[in-house]
């Protein structure tokens, strides 16, 4: 007599044996490589390689902790840390879902989606139009694409422009000149955007009718300002991205004309509000080879965090100012010092892309794209880049002198470059692309922590232009109710003029952890004021003594925890913005630019005094 429970075991070792050996297939097919290096692929057969890990066990607002400095992007969840190739997809995906719930909301996979696909050639050659039909709930959305197809048999690699609205003939290269693909077989394709909701230029309006809340009302923007579980644009942008890839895998197969696009070979490009679009395009849809992001300003590659603490408010785009359309109103809680509460930064974004190819771009004659925040995060990418041994899949140009979403015939070859080994699979090519104005730029300062556990400056913000960032330890206990007082003084050593000092836009920061595990910032806003200092007159001013009343020039209340625990203190000049867009200008200005000027501050509770921090100058 057979034994049903010994059947039975033998039936689920080999169901488990089937779909060990299945699993290995999917990864082998998921990991497209084209590069000949059999641990770091250059392209992903599938959207998400890491779809079946869970997510990770988000804390509360109020839970999360304060991280001045970039966070990690090796650092897991749990705690541990990996600079592994063999951990990336893991740690990836901790970073999708962080940005998902903290920053743009869901992006939907389209596992409860029909997708249909029909490619129609033009009649006089060159291309055709594409149409992408989703299905979901019993709704549909349509995409429209125009697709420009090179002279020859194919399959061409494809080019995916972030478009306003369907080209009518001819390639679309977006913003890029079309110089750097002269003589190369690139296919082009569009992605139109408002096909999934409406770019809107920055006017609040109401997206709960657009196609892809239609289909999604559960994740709806525009209307549902009382959620927090809400998809941002960019969420919608991304995966109707995905869904025209999605496409063109159908049609690559249609009976009758089929599209021939070589999908191991895909790019994405987009400038300005689109080159967020691409970038964000590219991070989550890993079956992007290459993408290439202009000019994007906040909300893409620079990090708000850099850009909240070393510029002006309202000079470039920070969480409290940028188009919550695009974003989820979760993020809203980040606004101002909160921003150092935001579990990632968007170094990780750009991070995400890897192994793939990334080129991103600034543009230095236009402020508000925030183009020194662009520079830390992409130097701080390149870490990540070359961690894994893949630096030349990595690229940053930034430089001015022409318009916005336009280019100097110095870029163009950068481009190609890209184009050549990323799409065009000629590994022989040059792309190692470092271009920056900011030679002196001090961007270690933001990853030097990496791998220490402790997230913490190793010097202070101080470039030389008047805007200073200062730290020092402070161990102070602070109750709710408490007042916090804070000031600063100057000095001029040696033999000097008659001078005058002023300060804009200072203030004091401290960092409060609650017995709760809960952590606030308490800011201490300073007046616009200014000293006159006489010749030759070295005392520090407006006094020396730190319990002197005419150093604390500032005070907040706590309102806050009981018990509540700081461990250091910031002092911040970072000027006055004149209007959006405008650098700040100078945090501290003197009528004497030759000779140093010392500044130090202290912070304290109660009107204690507290300590002098060091002397900077």
């Amino acid at each position: 007599m057979r034994n049903k429970n010994f059947g039975l075991a033998q039936v689920a070792l080999a169901a488990a044996l089937l779909c060990f050996l299945s699993a290995l297939a999917s990864r082998a097919l998921a990991q497209e490589n084209t590069s000949g290096d059999s641990i770091t692929p250059l392209i992903y057969t599938v959207e998400n390689t890491g779809a079946s890990y869970p997510k990770p066990v988000f804390p509360t607002f109020e839970q999360l902790p304060i991280i001045r400095p970039l966070p990690d992007p090796f650092l897991f969840s749990d705690g541990t840390r990996s600079t592994s190739f063999s951990n990336w997809e893991r740690r990836r995906n901790e970073i999708k879902a962080a940005i998902e719930q903290y920053e743009i909301g869901p992006k939907p996979d389209c596992s409860d989606c029909a997708i249909d696909a029909a490619f129609a050639p033009s009649s006089n050659g060159g291309g055709g139009a594409l149409t992408v039909i989703v299905t979901r709930n019993n709704r549909s959305l349509r995409l429209n694409s125009h697709v420009y197809l090179p002279p020859g048999s194919g399959p061409f690699p494809a080019l995916i422009a972030m478009s306003l609205a369907p080209s009518s003939t001819g390639p679309n290269y977006g913003s890029l000149p079309s110089s750097a693909f002269s003589g190369r077989p690139i296919a082009t394709v569009d992605f139109v955007h408002d096909d999934v909701t409406q770019y809107a230029a920055g006017q609040q309006i109401d997206h709960s009718a657009d196609p892809f809340y239609l289909l999604y009302p559960e994740l709806c923007a525009g209307t549902c300002t009382g959620t927090l579980n809400n998809s941002g644009q960019y969420a919608a942008w991304s995966w109707g991205v995905s869904r025209i890839i999605d496409g063109l895998k159908i049609v690559a197969q249609q009976a009758v004309s089929p599209l021939p696009i070589d999908l191991k070979h895909l790019a994405v490009t987009g400038c300005s509000y689109a080159g967020k679009m691409a970038l964000f395009a590219g991070a989550f849809d890993e079956r992007v080879a290459l993408t290439i992001a202009q000019e994007n300003g906040g909300g893409g590659a620079p990090s708000w965090r850099v850009s909240h603490e070393i510029e002006a408010q309202r000079s470039v785009e920070k969480i409290d100012g940028t188009d919550y359309s695009w974003f989820a109103h979760s993020m809203r809680q980040f606004a101002g010092d909160n921003v150092y509460k935001i579990p990632e930064d968007h170094h990780q974004l750009m991070a995400m892309v890897a192994p793939r190819a990334l080129l991103e771009t600034g543009n230095t004659d236009f402020y508000w794209l925030s183009n020194r925040s662009n520079y830390v995060s992409a130097r701080a990418t390149q870490q990540i880049y070359n961690s894994f041994g893949i630096g030349d899949r990595f690229g940053f140009y930034i430089d001015g002198g022409h318009n916005h979403c336009a280019t100097l015939p110095a870029e163009s070859p950068a481009i190609s470059a890209f184009v050549d080994k990323f799409m065009l699979g000629n590994t022989s090519v040059n792309t190692d692309v470092e271009v920056t104005p900011f030679p002196n730029l001090d961007y270690s300062r933001w990853t030097a922590w990496w791998g220490s556990n402790t997230a913490k400056f190793p010097n202070n913000w101080n470039p030389g232009d008047g805007t200073v960032v200062l730290s020092m330890g402070n161990n102070l206990t602070v109750n709710s109710g408490d007042n916090v007082f804070a000031g600063y003084a100057l000095s001029m050593p040696g033999s000097h003029p008659a001078t005058t000092v002023s300060l804009a836009g200072g203030n004091v920061q401290t960092d409060v952890s609650c017995p709760d595990g809960s952590s606030y910032t308490l800011r201490v806003p300073f007046p616009n004021q200014s000293y006159s200092i006489a010749a030759n007159d070295n005392a520090w001013w407006p006094a020396s003594n730190q319990n002197s009343p005419l150093v604390y020039q500032g005070s907040a209340t706590a309102t806050a925890c009981s018990g509540g625990v700081t461990k250091n203190a910031y002092f911040s000049a970072l000027g006055v913005s004149s209007g959006a867009g405008n650098p700040g200008g100078a945090g501290f200005q003197t009528t004497d630019t030759t000779d140093p000027l010392n500044v130090r501050f202290h912070c304290s509770d109660n009107g204690a005094g507290g300590n002098w921090s060091p002397t900077a100058t």
